[in-house]
């Protein structure tokens, strides 16, 4: 918790509707300091309209959204208080990495010289002034987790961040991840690799059709499965298709 008593990521009663349909249902959750949260939950089951409303993307309904205690649009400086990777796929294809980086270290109020640490911190430095049409998904993912780094920020937010990556770029993705949480920072991600979630989640929140169905500790949700989080996943969803 901060000085002031709020975790840095916390969603009371969240609830969304679009064109009539229910999407999201008094969903609440809260990511402490030190955490790494794993959002789970089947196709369409609210992940990232929740992920939407806590960065300020999406006005709910109903509930309130705060990251350290405020809402996204009343944070002082955004981008040095949340990274956040929704779409690695926003890239603009004719601009190298690198330049991507320098305009959001701008964007940010952070020195230059920070995107070249953190090209390196990603491993895309070799690649930096390759245009980014050119780059694979796994790469587009690298860059988009450098930029929400760029700015050091308190807080990630990242939707599918495992994407397109090898399994190489997996491993290094949960070392970075676990590495943010211990140095005192809060992760929320949603993913559907459930085993890479099992191996870097301190705590898991699971959604079907809107609503928090569970929310307990990783060794929780493990000893609830019996078989590992694809167990306790299973029973919960049915075994619906898809954990997007």
């Amino acid at each position: 918790m901060d000085t002031d008593g709020h975790p840095p990521v916390q969603a009371t009663g969240l609830r969304k509707s679009f064109r009539g349909r229910l999407r999201v249902d008094d969903v609440s959750l809260a990511v402490g300091h030190g955490r790494v949260t794993g959002l789970l939950g089947p196709n369409g089951a609210g992940k990232t309209t929740t992920l939407r409303m806590l960065l300020g993307l999406v006005s709910p309904d109903a509930g309130r959204a705060t990251v350290l205690g405020r809402p996204y649009r009343d944070l002082d400086h955004p981008a040095r208080t949340v990274g956040a990777v929704l779409d690695a796929g926003g890239l603009h294809p004719a601009r190298t990495g690198r330049q991507h980086l320098r305009m959001a270290a701008l964007r940010a109020g952070v020195p230059a010289a920070r995107v070249e640490e953190v090209l390196h911190e990603v491993g895309m430095a070799p690649d930096a002034d390759r245009r980014a049409g050119s780059y694979s998904l796994g790469m587009r993912q690298r860059v988009a987790l450098a930029a929400a780094l760029v700015a050091r920020p308190r807080v990630l937010v990242l939707d599918e961040p495992a994407t397109g990556l090898d399994p190489t770029g997996m491993h290094w993705l949960r070392g970075r991840l676990r590495a943010f949480a211990d140095a005192g920072g809060a992760v929320l991600l949603s993913s559907h690799l459930l085993g890479d979630v099992e191996h870097v989640a301190d705590d898991v929140v699971v959604l079907v059709d809107g609503r928090v169905v569970a929310s307990s500790t990783t060794d929780q949700a493990l000893a609830a499965g019996g078989g590992g989080l694809e167990d306790f996943y299973l029973r919960l969803t049915d075994g619906r298709a898809g954990v997007r």
